[in-house]
């Protein structure tokens, strides 16, 4: 595992970087220090947003200088393993109805039947990595290698909400009305997204989601 280090990220931020590729083992790491970071906030930190390999820092510049911060978060960086992250998060099952419109092609593509692709789908158990793109979307992963496929060619200008997609090594759940351009397999009525909640997003970074095909 690569050693982390600091980088600046505007006049107001700084970004600890852990790797370069997705890695469970580099996100358990990321999770330890984040929850250290969130718990005992170095002086002039107001944010902390951790994602798959790195850890965004908010600070207050007027209160102190990057150069400081940057040396006190490796120091914090160095000093955690991933044996300190909080406990695990919670455990999610998402029902969906495997009726996507790009499933078929899907299948095709990948040289698999869709009852294959639908088995493979929910055959694991994910990781939530990072929240981002839209409020509520979950970046999940890592999919099984049989379903990994590029991107679309061309993004859909409206993908209706509870699409649930693959693309690349994820999956994902469009929490609202958006364009996209992941391959659309199925479907599920699960809100991850409602404003009028609190929180409003229903899955979190750490939590671990399975899907369920129902009718």
């Amino acid at each position: 595992m690569n050693e982390p280090r600091c980088v600046p990220l505007g006049d107001s931020a700084l970004t600890l970087v852990f790797g370069e590729v997705i890695d469970p083992v580099v996100h358990r790491r990321i999770l330890a220090v984040a929850g250290r970071l969130a718990r005992r906030p170095p002086r002039a930190v107001r944010e902390v947003v951790p994602a798959y390999t790195t850890i965004a820092i908010w600070f207050d510049p007027l209160e102190r200088e990057a150069a400081g911060l940057a040396a006190e978060l490796l120091d914090i960086a160095l000093s955690v393993t991933s044996d300190a992250a909080d406990a695990p998060g919670r455990e999610w099952i998402i029902p969906v109805r495997y009726d996507g419109p790009d499933l078929a092609e899907v299948a095709t593509r990948l040289g698999l039947g869709i009852e294959d692709v639908v088995r493979r789908h929910q055959q694991r158990a994910y990781r939530v990595f990072l929240l981002g793109f839209v409020p509520g979307f979950a970046f999940l992963g890592e999919l099984d290698p049989a379903l990994v496929l590029p991107r679309r060619a061309a993004p859909r200008r409206k993908v209706p909400a509870g699409s649930v997609a693959i693309a690349g090594v994820q999956t994902g759940v469009y929490p609202i009305d958006t364009p996209g351009g992941w391959h659309l397999i199925g479907r599920t009525d699960l809100a991850l997204f409602d404003p009028r909640r609190d929180p409003p997003t229903l899955l979190d970074v750490g939590d671990s989601v399975r899907f369920e095909a129902v009718p």
